[in-house]
């Protein structure tokens, strides 16, 4: 159970941290918390194309979240048009 509450914060943070970077109106709480998880999972993927390891804890964790957040509203952006 906290493991996924734990991806819940990370989410809301991460997805709250994207609509602040790329200065957008956001997507709502349930709307930042999937952007966030989806961005966190990108990140990680991300990281792990470069070649580094998730042994970095909560802080990591967060950053890499943000960092696919950010590239996952940029894409959305994009297909959107806006």
């Amino acid at each position: 159970m906290l493991h996924f509450l734990w991806w819940i914060l990370v989410g809301l943070i991460a997805g709250w941290a994207a609509g602040k970077i790329m200065k957008g109106s956001g997507y709502g709480t349930l709307g930042d918390i999937i952007i966030g998880i989806v961005g966190a999972v990108i990140g990680g993927w991300i990281m792990r194309l470069l070649g580094f390891t998730g042994q970095g804890g909560t802080i990591y964790t967060i950053l890499i979240a943000i960092l696919g957040a950010v590239i996952l509203v940029w894409i959305m952006r994009k297909i959107k048009g806006s």
